[in-house]
């Protein structure tokens, strides 16, 4: 949550890093004898933005190269992303441009993504994931004047991705509840009530509790909700409150760990992996089901539950989905429970 990129970092033309002990400097090259440099900073990403301004008026080039767009785009672009994203994007676009090296914008076709996508066919998801940032970079391209080409990703298949099946029983997540501390069981219940990305539970504070509603805004779709305190979400966050007192805790946050801070998603991660290993333990005829348990999957044991007590259209608007069908595609597991022909 908010950490800084920590893979290595592809610079722009006439971008330079040093490193100073621990800290890194970055530097724009002006040019000149001897040589001036313009400082930009030790954050990465401030340092991308000053780089830009410095850039946004500099001539195209005759031919311009997917790498050049990637600059770009790597200038712009990235640092309006969250932090998790960018170190995504960043890793992700190191296996674009060793591909594509010095290709031109103009000459690549869809059979050249499709050859990305076979020649990577053994990290699907990432292959995936490359496509779809080529895809967003080339319609950026054409806005910003790089090219009129139309984007060869347009039509062009991904690999396919097994669906995630497993659904949580209530006794695989008691049993994992169980063997969690307070905090843990706090981040269980409420992302479980709540049907939201372990992120966004992360995020909830008691500034998002307003007249008797908790406010929602997904940070990955920026998709409002609110939804209401009532029953077993109005009991947790009554014994929430009630915990923080008995810490001391300052923050608004309304996932804490035992020292009163705010909750974060490394120590949530650590937290978890501890406690289904102990639940897994202590509960050896559960032990398979539990070890295949994620965190994520409580968005998706949300859904279903909520389908089978008040339909579909609810578990879709409890995880804030604008049609039925992403729900049904990716989080309704368990399928309906239908009678028999006779």
């Amino acid at each position: 949550m908010g950490r800084k990129p920590t893979v290595n970092l592809t610079l722009p033309p006439g971008m330079r890093k040093r490193v100073r002990g621990k800290r890194i400097y970055y530097f724009y090259e002006i040019g000149g004898r001897p040589r001036k440099e313009l400082s930009l900073g030790t954050d990465y990403i401030l340092a991308l933005r000053k780089y830009a301004d410095k850039h946004q008026n500099e001539p195209l080039p005759k031919k311009i190269l997917l790498r050049d767009a990637i600059t770009k785009y790597r200038t712009d672009v990235l640092p309006t992303l969250s932090a998790n994203t960018i170190r995504v994007q960043l890793s992700d676009l190191k296996h674009v441009e060793a591909f594509f090296k010095d290709a031109p914008m103009d000459e690549i076709k869809p059979t050249h993504i499709a050859r990305f996508l076979a020649n990577h066919k053994d990290k699907p998801t990432t292959a995936n994931r490359c496509k779809r940032i080529v895809s967003s970079i080339w319609n950026k391209a054409r806005g910003w004047g790089y090219t009129d080409a139309p984007n060869p990703c347009l039509g062009v298949e991904t690999h396919s991705l097994p669906k995630r099946t497993v659904y949580i029983t209530d006794a695989v997540f008691d049993a994992v509840h169980a063997a969690a501390p307070p905090s843990l069981q706090d981040a269980l219940d409420l992302a479980y009530l709540t049907g939201q990305r372990p992120g966004d539970a992360l995020s909830m504070s008691e500034h998002d509790i307003i007249d008797g509603v908790l406010t929602v805004t997904q940070f990955k779709t920026k998709q409002p909700l609110r939804i209401q305190i009532i029953g077993h979400l109005n009991a947790l966050i009554e014994r929430i409150r009630a915990r923080k007192k008995i810490l001391g805790a300052a923050t608004s946050a309304l996932l804490v760990c035992e020292n009163g801070n705010r909750m974060n998603k490394q120590l949530l991660s650590s937290q978890f992996v501890k406690a289904r290993k102990k639940a897994a333990i202590d509960n050896p005829e559960l032990a398979d089901q539990i070890k295949k348990f994620w965190f994520y999957d409580l968005r998706a044991k949300a859904a279903d539950d909520t389908m089978e007590q008040r339909g579909e259209q609810a578990a879709s608007d409890l995880l804030g989905h604008d049609s039925i069908r992403t729900t049904q595609r990716h989080y309704l597991r368990r399928g309906k429970v239908v009678a028999p022909t006779k």
